[in-house]
């Protein structure tokens, strides 16, 4: 499942840079997860790295993008080569 950034989120920019995928990005009024790069960092880290750095805990499962782990680890390799 990819995963959503909430109202909550202050814009603080801290999940940009650990996104393996840089599927993070300056939306209007905050940042948005693109669900078509979004594999919750299955494929390059054990854990979502936009969760453990966001200071805001803004950043929820997408319930409109349900995928299951091999999903994710296909989309991590097809983002990837």
């Amino acid at each position: 499942m990819a995963l959503m950034i909430n109202d909550d989120c202050t814009a603080c920019d801290a999940c940009v840079e650990p996104c393996p995928n840089d599927a993070i990005s300056v939306g209007s009024p905050i940042y948005i997860i693109d669900p078509a790069k979004c594999t919750e960092c299955v494929g390059a880290h054990d854990e979502p790295q936009c969760i453990d750095v966001c200071p805001a805990d803004c950043i929820i499962p997408d319930p409109n993008h349900v995928e299951t782990r091999d999903q994710l680890q296909a989309k991590y390799e097809s983002l990837h080569g």
